[in-house]
């Protein structure tokens, strides 16, 4: 478990976990779309995300597959995912001009309170499928777990951990968000 995502151990109730599990439905579906200026409202402030990169390590070994301060792909603040976006949109992104195509898939989400009021911690399963050009097709697999603010009638993420399940990334980039 994530240290910055601390459950007080009571899940939320069936209407908070739909609302929940439609904010991850919207988020995946405006990162399809490449509406990108949406998605970043969705942010926190503050958002840390962040996505370890795994380790093969044995299970008596004291450090594990994914450990704070190793080697991450992400570990981003709001200005890091706005500079990500508007690199994106610039003319020399050969490589994504065509686009990549997108489909986010999440599932398996669970919510629980956090020991902060109007916070969630949320566990998710994801499925990134990729495509580009005519034979360039990925699939990144994982989960997450985020950290949930209540915003209004909405909620901002202020912290993702990724979990991907390759520890050695078989891509020619990495030009997504999960």
């Amino acid at each position: 478990m994530n240290d910055n995502c601390a459950i007080a151990d009571a899940a939320v109730d069936m209407l908070l976990h739909h609302r929940i599990t439609q904010f991850l439905y919207r988020e995946a579906r405006l990162l399809d779309a490449e509406r990108w200026g949406e998605w970043l409202a969705l942010m926190a402030e503050d958002i840390h995300y962040w996505m370890p990169m795994p380790e093969n390590r044995r299970r008596a070994d004291r450090m594990k597959a994914y450990e704070a301060g190793r080697g991450a792909l992400f570990d981003d603040g709001l200005l890091d995912l706005h500079r990500r976006v508007a690199r994106f949109k610039q003319p020399s992104a050969w490589a994504e001009d065509p686009p990549t195509r997108h489909a986010h898939i999440v599932s398996g989400v669970e919510a629980f309170h956090a020991e902060a009021a109007g916070e969630y911690v949320v566990h998710s399963t994801f499925v990134n499928y990729r495509s580009r050009g005519e034979r360039d097709n990925d699939f990144l697999v994982g989960r997450r777990e985020d950290l949930l603010r209540a915003h209004a009638n909405e909620f901002r993420l202020a912290r993702r951990t990724i979990f991907i399940t390759q520890s050695v990334f078989l891509a020619k980039n990495l030009n997504t968000f999960l």
